[in-house]
């Protein structure tokens, strides 16, 4: 996500769900939208996983102090857009786990793309693909999305392994796709069309 918190991160709007607060994954995960009351809780996290982050998420330099946290924030709950980016929190056993959303949403061409990540504790435990799966549910039911994408690091194989695992298929490699540490790295690009997902029955 060219979006200073995303890489892999919604609208306000008449788009079903998405106008919803809190989605519930599991019994034990749900998504809140984005909103003030979460700044505090980002930059801790992000504070806290520098040296685990900072390896894939060219943000998180970026992010030094809590005001940038909270400039983030605002960029996207205060944009007035149809197409700006949508970001949720994810909530695991009450605890924050990431953050996960929509980006670079193209209503006339129905495509969309999903960015997420995760605190290095949150990780192996299912948390991403479940909160994947049910933005691509989201996606391709509420909003009328007929395509969305995925971009992970080459080689950062734990954040691939969630587009592998929902039926996504690896298109290509997009070279040079994002800045990262003084540096460009290429990106694997994964997309699922609807067609595909209802086949899966998600």
């Amino acid at each position: 996500m060219k979006n200073s918190c995303f890489c892999c991160i919604l609208a306000y709007g008449n788009f079903g769900a998405t106008s919803m607060e809190k989605l519930t994954i599991d019994d034990y995960s749900f998504l809140e939208r984005l909103n003030l009351s979460h700044v505090e809780a980002i930059f801790n996290a992000i504070d806290q996983n520098r040296k685990f982050l900072r390896k894939w998420l060219p943000f998180v330099d970026f992010t030094q102090k809590i005001t940038d946290t909270e400039r983030f924030v605002r960029s996207i709950i205060e944009k007035v857009s149809s197409n700006r980016d949508e970001v949720y929190v994810i909530w695991y056993k009450h605890e924050f786990a990431g953050l996960i959303g929509f980006k670079d949403i193209d209503r006339i061409n129905d495509k969309i793309e999903i960015g997420y990540w995760l605190i290095e504790k949150m990780t192996g435990k299912g948390i991403a693909t479940a909160a994947a799966r049910k933005m691509v549910n989201l996606a391709f039911r509420n909003m009328d999305m007929n395509r969305i994408v995925i971009r992970c690091g080459v080689g950062n194989e734990k954040s691939s392994a969630i587009p592998r695992r929902l039926g996504f298929s690896l298109e290509g490699i997009e070279r040079n796709g994002e800045r990262h540490n003084h540096t460009y790295i290429n990106l694997e690009v994964y997309s699922l069309l609807k067609q595909e997902w209802a086949e899966t029955l998600f």
